[in-house]
């Protein structure tokens, strides 16, 4: 049975979740300041093993942001993703200020647009809204 635990992801969890599904290595001092400054984690647990995470960044007023939701290929499709995303959703809902509205964002990897829309995202360009942008600084 998987379980979901809050704000326990640590640096070993968090780089070999990474390193499972091809994203970029990052230094230990990367990951550990990654961990240490986000707003919310929550990792999923099938007994003991670590097998899929996610994380809130943001300011948790006026913008939150879903980052490296993951989710290991053996467990994908079994609804352990949109769990997670309903937590991570759950937690920015109960941080934000009554009579307010918060912007809750992501960028997602190439292809998995429907997984996002139909946990209530809206892929972008719209009519309103531009396309998502990023800049890697070396």
């Amino acid at each position: 049975m998987v379980t979901l635990i809050e704000n326990s992801l640590n640096l070993e969890t968090y780089l070999s979740l990474r390193e499972a599904v091809g994203w970029k290595k990052l230094s230990d001092e990367q990951a550990k300041k990654a961990i240490d400054n986000c707003l919310y984690n929550v990792v999923a647990y099938d007994d003991d093993k670590p097998v899929a995470m996610g994380r809130i960044v943001g300011d948790g007023a006026v913008i939150c942001y879903v980052q490296d939701l993951i989710v290991l290929p053996e467990y994908q499709g079994m609804k352990i993703g949109s769990k997670i995303v309903e937590n991570l959703t759950k937690y920015v809902t109960d941080i934000k200020e009554d009579g307010t509205e918060m912007m809750f964002c992501l960028m997602c990897a190439k292809g998995r647009e429907k997984f996002y829309e139909g946990l209530g995202f809206t892929a972008r360009p719209t009519e309103n809204l531009g396309p998502g942008m990023i800049r890697y600084i070396k």
